[in-house]
């Protein structure tokens, strides 16, 4: 017997958030992402061999040296690194890949600091990684928010999880939502086009991540309305390592209601 599949069929809503969800967790996987961090290496001017890389590090006049010869097996674009070699990350940017066989040791700069972080396709916690535990999906947590632009487009600072940080955000105005009886307002940061909020909310340090979630809004409506579908409310980096440097919720995405929805905090 000859079974067909109605390719045609409708989906649900619950079977488009599950395809979303298996392309999170697939992109998680990544044997070089954020779940390979296995360190977080902080570099001062004084030049200083690194336990576990190999070469010598340091910092001069706002750019990173590396010293290393053939035998050290490190590549910057494409080229083996014989001798000295100078690399500069931009503030707040994906750093620069230094490959080291199978590792890749990744320059940063975060609030005029340097670091080098290191990816391991063997990390641990890539192993042992299965899956991201998250609310039931319930399109009650799908509501309408009304986009408010400012003037002209701000920088706001935040802190971020890790000591001394800063992270500096474009945001582009506001946005207002109801909770069931309870309206909050948010920042949202990108441009019109893109839209994402950083927020905490009654349910962070409990079964959530304490620092923020995330969650993308996508482009404002032709009304000025966005949506904002709390399902898929993500944890940043740092919820599943220690060696990010992720940003916190400016204090006026602190949500006063619970949202149960979305990823759950991974270390519970």
């Amino acid at each position: 017997m000859t079974i067909t599949v109605d390719h045609t069929a409708p989906t649900t809503f619950t079977d488009d958030w599950q395809r979303w969800h298996d392309a999170r967790e697939d992109g998680l996987r990544d044997p070089l992402g954020w779940l390979s961090f296995t360190a977080l290496h902080w570099l001062t001017d004084q030049p200083e061999r690194i336990d576990g890389l190999p070469g010598t590090w340091w910092v001069t006049d706002d750019k990173v040296f590396i010293t290393a010869q053939p035998a050290d097996r490190l590549d910057v674009d494409g080229e083996r690194i014989a001798g000295v070699r100078i690399v500069i990350p931009a503030e707040g940017a994906p750093g620069i890949s230094v490959l080291n066989e199978e590792k890749v040791y990744e320059v940063i700069r975060r609030s005029g600091q340097y670091a080098v972080r290191v990816h391991d396709p063997a990390a641990p916690t890539l192993a042992a990684f299965t899956g991201v535990a998250a609310y039931p999906v319930d399109p009650r947590w799908v509501v309408t928010g009304r986009f408010t632009a400012f003037d002209d487009e701000r920088v706001v600072t935040t802190g971020a999880v890790v000591d001394g940080l800063e992270h500096h955000h474009a945001a582009a105005g506001t946005v207002e939502f109801r909770i069931g009886t309870v309206t909050e307002t948010v920042v949202a940061f990108g441009t019109p086009a893109d839209l994402r909020v950083l927020f905490t909310d009654a349910t962070s340090g409990v079964t959530t991540y304490p620092a923020a979630r995330s969650l993308a809004l996508g482009a404002v409506e032709a009304d000025g309305t966005v949506t904002l579908d709390f399902n898929r409310a993500v944890n940043l980096p740092c919820a599943f390592t220690d060696f990010a440097t992720c940003p916190i919720a400016p204090p006026e995405n602190r949500l006063r209601v619970a949202i149960e929805a979305g990823e759950k905090d991974p270390k519970q």
